[in-house]
């Protein structure tokens, strides 16, 4: 027989209750939720979902007002060929064969 322990957490009222109004929509309690969560947690051996950075949202003028900002600030910046551009993606790679040969035999 499996012991069973209490998991007690913190949480904001607002964010329990909207995730309760919505496992409860599906037919299940907080609880049953927490251990499918557990359960799946143990089964992918890390999170159960994706988690990334969240993303800053903004409004289309907020957008168009940042992209001519750096249009602003780029004007002056002289632009360069494709051997130049070819020439520093390979000065880059050279640098990271350096370090991985040199983390290798470290």
């Amino acid at each position: 027989m499996t012991d069973n322990i209490l998991i007690q957490f913190s949480a904001d009222r607002e964010l329990k209750d909207t995730c309760m109004e919505i496992y409860e929509s599906m037919g299940i309690d907080l609880n049953t939720a927490f251990r499918i969560f557990m359960e799946r947690t143990k089964a992918v051996n890390g999170f159960p979902f994706h988690i990334d950075l969240s993303r800053n949202e903004m409004t289309r003028e907020e957008a168009l007002s940042a992209f001519n900002e750096l249009r602003e600030q780029a004007k002056d910046i002289q632009e360069m060929s494709i051997d130049e551009i070819n020439a520093e993606i390979n000065a880059v790679r050279a640098e990271k064969r350096i370090r991985n040969a040199v983390s290798r035999s470290n």
